[in-house]
């Protein structure tokens, strides 16, 4: 998957406004210039694979486009894959894309194979009389096929004060949010839980190891490290309401360490540091990455 903002062979040039401040600005191959904003709401829509630089940015043809990779790269490569192998458990295309869809629909939500199981068989996303109920241990080899094939990310739970990684109670995120909206159709939906999904690829682009931080009974949706540094991260649609900013800044206030403390948010009307947590905006962070 490409970088957010050259998908489509955009540039991103700094421009001196009349005041004496720099912004950014993105610029198509023609010439033609762009808000920050606008490119990311072209890429939270259509994603990121790389064959949308060669049908534009039409939703028909994007569709014709996300239909192929889907079909052949994650349907039809996964199952062959596994007939190959000798493998028996991965059979069922019907019941493939119902995991697929289920991840899809929960990405950034505490997600368990149990959980996954139960609401296929709640929901009657099964024909009970052809496929019966899917076992745990069933629907944990569909889902590990899909991390393996890497249409999936897992992410894992850390306990920051334990210090130790928790063994259950992940999160899942698509490989490609235009993927997404192809499988459950091109609709307002779940922002947080998108935003968080581009932050997470972005970090793994820039080389960071990521975990979901656990601090007592509060979550940090993202614990960012590499080599030489690491970032505690907050991720939301907005930090506008005040009721918002509290619960997007308590987790953070209770984590003692130094290390850098940031919230990403698609709207701010004041980025600035709270409690010396900073605020910045979505188009800002991944402008300057």
């Amino acid at each position: 998957m490409l970088s957010v903002f050259d998908f489509h062979g955009y540039t991103i040039r700094d421009r001196k406004s009349p005041s004496g401040g720099i912004s950014k600005r993105i610029y198509d191959t023609d010439g033609e210039s762009y808000e920050p904003k606008e490119l990311l709401e072209a890429y939270l829509k259509f994603g990121g694979m790389p064959g949308i630089a060669n049908v534009g940015l039409d939703t028909d043809k994007v569709l014709t486009l996300l239909d192929g990779v889907y079909s052949t790269v994650v349907v039809r490569d996964i199952l062959e894959r596994e007939r190959r192998r000798g493998q028996r458990q991965i059979t069922d295309p019907d019941l493939l894309r119902k995991v697929i869809m289920f991840l899809a629909d929960n990405i950034g939500n505490i997600t368990s194979i149990t959980s996954i199981s139960k609401k296929l068989v709640q929901e009657k996303l099964l024909d009970s009389n052809r496929n019966g109920n899917p076992s745990v241990h069933n629907i944990q080899a569909y889902v590990g096929a899909l991390l393996e094939s890497y249409v999936f990310y897992e992410i894992k739970r850390f306990d920051i004060k334990g210090k130790e990684y928790l063994r259950t109670l992940g999160k899942y995120y698509i490989v490609d949010i235009g993927l997404r909206n192809y499988l459950l159709g091109f609709r307002d939906m779940d922002t947080g839980h998108i935003i968080e999904n581009v932050i997470y690829f972005e970090l793994l682009r820039r080389g960071y190891n990521v975990a979901i931080g656990k601090v007592g009974d509060k979550e940090v949706d993202f614990i960012a490290t590499s080599a030489n540094e690491k970032k505690y991260i907050q991720v939301t649609e907005s930090m506008n309401d005040p009721a918002t900013r509290e619960r997007e800044l308590s987790p953070l206030r209770s984590i003692r360490d130094n290390y850098e403390k940031v919230v990403i948010a698609g709207n701010c009307n004041y980025p600035v540091m709270q409690d010396g947590i900073k605020v910045v905006m979505l188009t800002d962070f991944l402008l300057n990455g």
